[in-house]
């Protein structure tokens, strides 16, 4: 049997699906009250929207765009207890839309934290392995606290400026990173990291990336936790009877990238699609407002996931891809993967 402490993992991780009405609604069915909600509307051109407590709900950033953080009244209008509440604005409630939201447990509007060489305010759920940061930039080589026992991916956004979203999980090297809103690959030099993150702290170089100084950044933290998440990458075989990437558990969340060539990530989740199929899923790329694709058949098996398509953005023969999952159900057995 495979151990984890978590096991019901929609306590931490859930996605909900819903319709929008260009009014206020209230969202239910999340089984938490949502520290970061991650929302996009799924039939229009509209742009991916990143939300949390450690903000407050009038802030957002928008991973489909640079632009800094902007302030916002009518789109997340409270955290509740059982979900959120909106008001009108069309990237999370747009009319007759159909809305998803991915939502992350962490612990709450957060607090002061100097494990670091610079102060940051954390909001850290350690059994889920999760935490949202945010801090303000010296301009030299410094660190910060994460509020984990350590951390295997990361996004971090500056949200002073027009700047790329950074990415980086624990596959790739401290001195290369990836960027959320865009295609590129990887992009390596003095400007990330100065070494990988530890126990305590993210060891940050001087980069308007994530230290320029003067300029607030906020970082979403992520530490694997066996049974719920995984973090890691895998090589394509460019074939139907595609690579199969062993995660401990049955997904209900992932996002791919390929990382040797220019090619568009893509996130895929157990709501959307509810079962496995020899057709294309449904897939949102968080570099783009577009609505919604049909494209990357994949399996969602009982330990990990199986790609079942060709596609260059997945699967391609001999490509490099990295990949951040979330479970919706620990594996409990010792049984073969079972598709859905």
């Amino acid at each position: 049997m495979a151990y984890t402490t978590i096991k019901k993992p929609s306590d931490y991780f859930n996605t909900v699906l819903y319709t929008g009405n260009a009014g206020t609604q209230s969202i239910t069915g999340v089984g938490f009250s949502p520290d970061f909600i991650w929302g996009k509307n799924r039939s229009s051109v509209t742009h991916h929207a990143l939300v949390d407590t450690v903000r407050g709900n009038t802030k957002y950033v928008k991973s489909s765009t640079t632009a800094a953080e902007a302030t916002i009244t009518n789109m997340v209008t409270s955290f509740d207890s059982d979900g959120f509440s909106l008001g009108a604005d069309s990237d999370m409630n747009g009319s007759s839309a159909n809305q998803v939201a991915w939502n992350w447990l962490a612990n709450g509007a957060g607090v002061a934290n100097t494990d670091g060489t610079i102060s940051s305010t954390v909001s850290a759920n350690t059994t889920a392995g999760f935490s949202i940061a945010t801090w303000s930039g010296t301009g030299s080589n410094g660190s910060i606290g994460h509020g984990l026992g350590g951390v295997d991916c990361m996004i971090i956004k500056d949200l002073s400026n027009a700047r790329d979203f950074y990415f980086w999980n624990k596959s790739m090297a401290y001195n290369t990173r990836l960027e959320l809103n865009n295609t590129e690959t990887f992009t390596t030099g003095t400007d990330n990291m100065t070494a990988l993150p530890d126990a305590t702290k993210i060891n940050m170089a001087v980069s308007t990336q994530n230290n320029g100084s003067g300029n607030n950044y906020v970082g979403y933290f992520f530490q694997e936790k066996q049974g719920f998440s995984k973090f890691g990458s895998y090589t394509g075989n460019g074939s139907t009877d595609g690579t199969f990437v062993y995660t401990g558990f049955k997904p209900a969340w992932i996002m791919v990238k390929r990382t040797d060539a220019t090619e568009v990530w893509h996130i895929l989740d157990n709501k959307r699609d509810t079962f496995n199929k020899n057709a294309d899923w449904k897939y949102l790329d968080p570099a783009s407002s577009g609505a919604e694709y049909d494209n990357n058949q994949h399996d969602f098996l009982s330990n990990g996931f199986k790609m079942r398509a060709t596609g260059a953005n997945s699967n391609a023969s001999g490509g490099s891809f990295i990949y951040m999952a979330f479970a919706e159900q620990p594996l409990v057995g010792d049984n073969p993967a079972t598709a859905r």
